[in-house]
């Protein structure tokens, strides 16, 4: 079965979207993050992006839709309509495993297990692996960091700060 002009030129529009990178850690992408939450044609031929902020009034959301439409644009899409969805709320869980690597390798402790549900269990974190040397002996400073979603913690082996991203 052959695909569509359109569905090429989504897929093409998904690819380009899938680029941009989060303004406030640019080694992720808005994909790696799980911000980018589709892509689907729009009225007229245009194309519409839905994103979700990690936090309700998250400064990075208006440098990310300039970017995208920036990206877009650029590759010849004329018609671009980037549109926030806060429902259902971003969680950590869409984070990819290669955004967590990224994040780890960054200098950023990815956060761990699940968001907390509903139904069950609340996981609390315990402890918290420092990123540049690995150890677990380490303390949180303060509950912010450089961002809203991330923690400022000590590591008590080498004596280095580093952000942890929180499990939302």
């Amino acid at each position: 079965m052959t695909a569509s002009p359109i569905d090429l030129d989504l897929g093409r529009a998904r690819e380009i979207v899938a680029r941009v990178a989060d303004p406030e850690i640019p080694v992720l992408t808005i994909e790696d993050l799980g911000v980018l939450r589709d892509v689907r044609p729009g009225a007229g031929g245009g194309v519409v992006v839905d994103i979700t902020p990690t936090y309700s009034g998250c400064p990075a959301m208006d440098a990310i839709r300039d970017d995208i439409v920036l990206a877009l644009t650029a590759e010849g899409f004329d018609d671009v309509d980037v549109r926030l969805v806060l429902s259902p709320a971003w969680t950590t869980d869409w984070m990819s495993a290669d955004g967590r690597r990224k994040l780890s390798e960054y200098g950023i402790a990815p956060p761990t297990g699940r968001a907390a549900h509903s139904r069950g269990p609340i996981r609390l974190a315990i402890t918290v692996r420092c990123p540049q040397c690995g150890s677990l002996d380490t303390r949180e400073v303060s509950r912010f960091g450089s961002t809203s979603c991330k923690a400022l913690y000590e590591c008590r082996a080498c004596l280095e700060p580093f952000d942890h991203f929180k499990v939302i």
